[in-house]
């Protein structure tokens, strides 16, 4: 195992998925990529569910208007570069990517070269759920690399 790709999203327990993945890549010695997929622009807009809270304190993201997806790439970056800082460690690379979450997650892991994909798995409201599924689920049944979720269920 040689190359680790931690995707993560705005969820506040992403903190707990880096850190596991992270521990997780450096056991087996592995590069670490942490990756954040942008989808619809909108998402991260909503009233009902900001994406955008993350990891607290870690980027001002008061309420915006959307001016460009370049804006919310940014933001993204900057999620990673403060979730790489949090890590310690100067080698840990970043990637963001656009598209359908669990395909973009899918493609990245493929063209990357990935050995592992760690997500977290996280539970939302259920008629969520059945509308929208679970990205963690999507990925599962569709990879053919190796996949380590991390239950990140709130307390």
């Amino acid at each position: 195992m040689k190359k680790v790709i931690i995707a993560l999203d705005y969820d506040p327990t992403a903190q707990k998925v880096a850190e596991v993945g992270y521990s997780l890549s450096k056991a087996m010695k592995a590069e670490v990529i942490l990756l954040h997929v942008v989808a619809n622009a909108s998402y991260y807009s909503s009233i009902e569910y900001s994406p955008v809270t993350g990891f607290a304190g870690y980027i001002d993201m008061s309420p915006f208007s959307l001016e460009s997806v370049d804006w919310v790439k940014n933001a993204a970056q900057q999620f990673l570069d403060k979730t790489k800082k949090h890590l310690h460690d100067e080698s840990v690379k970043t990637s963001v990517v656009e598209g359908d979450l669990a395909d973009a997650i899918l493609k990245a892991g493929k063209s990357m070269k990935a050995d592992v994909i760690v997500m977290g798995s996280h539970s939302r409201r259920w008629l969520e759920e059945i509308l929208i599924g679970s990205v963690t689920e999507k990925v599962l049944h569709q990879t053919t690399i190796p996949l380590f979720i991390v239950p990140t269920k709130k307390q």
